[in-house]
């Protein structure tokens, strides 16, 4: 305390940062509201009910009237639902409803909050892993992490994915996918961003890959309930070493960064992909600096990558640990070293670069 004594403090910083961190407590005590609220059915019971009395909402979602009044005034709190209090009823916007309670929306969230869940249940092995240096593998993460990570992305790729993303790629992918082309999904985790394509384009077949068995399980079940599964495959492959040759479309989906030797894993594309095919690589967004890396989204992916993505990296040989903040100038490095002479940036959102990679 000597130092601090010892300097004069500036009030209005220090109350900024204290602001900060109240914020970001609150935050954290409203994921749990959130998750509540999504389990229990409370938002689905509000969405589109107009008012509701917490009595009346209470009865919908078959729960105890004092634990929703309690939970509905955090909500109010929170700006997550509105309040009238001339008649002392709740209420879900529309607006409200596509983030917290329709499930097919792409700005739905609640699931979202199973991967911080899961970083706090894994918080000593994080200590440990800073403490030694070790890895920690996908596999040995909190089953959360699995389940929040694949409902979060499934909603983004559904809306992004074949309307906006495979039309951007050259070479003519989409319209080879239309009329039959066999594509890897490699690192497929639960299996939705292949699922999506093949039910886009019933002409191709897909192949999907990925180290995790639990998730490749859970990858056959979804093509199956999907009626998707004459025309798509799954395995447990590496990266750098799965099956086949002569791919016209080589996925990477929000993977990349987690691999040990990404390097590797571009140089097997090299081998495995058509003449004139592409690699699709999806990545978080980054700027190639750190000081343009400065928004709540690049926090999530730093925090995420942290514990999640440079652990796993780490864990798989520490070749190259990008990390999920790695930006295009090192991603494009990355697909050069490994023999592709052409990267291109083909689109980007505020969560995603999708970048091309060619012979």
């Amino acid at each position: 305390m000597a130092n601090v004594e010892n300097n004069k403090i500036d009030q209005a910083k220090l109350d900024a940062i204290v602001s900060r961190a109240i914020g970001d407590l609150s935050a954290g005590y409203g994921g749990v509201m959130v998750s509540l609220g999504n389990r229990l059915g409370l938002y689905k019971a509000l969405a589109g009910a107009g008012p509701l009395t917490s009595n009346e909402l209470a009865n919908r979602a078959d729960c105890a009237e004092r634990y929703v009044r309690e939970w509905l005034g955090s909500q109010v709190a929170g700006g997550y639902v509105t309040y009238h209090a001339s008649s002392g009823t709740y209420e879900l916007s529309p607006e409200q409803a596509l983030v917290l309670a329709e499930e097919d929306s792409p700005v739905f969230i609640p699931h979202a909050w199973a991967v911080p869940a899961s970083m706090w249940a894994d918080e000593n092995k994080a200590v440990e892993a800073f403490r030694s240096g070790k890895g920690i593998a996908w596999g040995d993460h909190d089953g959360r992490l699995y389940c929040g990570v694949a409902a979060f992305y499934r909603n983004a790729y559904k809306a992004s994915l074949v309307a906006e993303w495979l039309p951007a790629l050259s070479g003519g992918i989409e319209k080879k996918l239309r009329t039959g082309a066999r594509v890897a999904d490699v690192g497929c985790g639960h299996g939705h961003s292949t699922v999506l394509m093949a039910k886009a384009f019933p002409a191709s077949r897909f192949h999907g890959f990925d180290i995790h068995p639990e998730s490749v399980a859970e990858a056959r079940k979804v093509a199956e309930e999907a009626g998707v599964s004459d025309r798509v495959t799954f395995a447990s492959a590496r990266a750098d070493s799965y099956p086949g040759a002569d791919y016209d479309l080589i996925c990477f989906f929000d993977c990349l960064h987690d691999m040990g030797n990404p390097v590797a894993a571009a140089a097997h594309a090299v081998k495995a992909i058509a003449g004139e095919g592409s690699v699709m690589l999806v990545e978080p967004f980054a700027n190639d600096r750190v000081e343009d890396n400065v928004s709540p989204v690049a926090r999530i992916y730093y925090a995420a990558s942290t514990t999640i993505c440079c652990a796993h990296a780490i864990s798989d040989g520490g070749h190259l640990v990008l990390g999920a903040q790695a930006g295009e100038a090192r991603l494009a490095d990355v697909f050069r070293k490994a023999g592709f002479s052409r990267f291109r940036r083909a689109l980007e959102t505020p969560f995603n670069l999708i970048l091309e990679a060619r012979l």
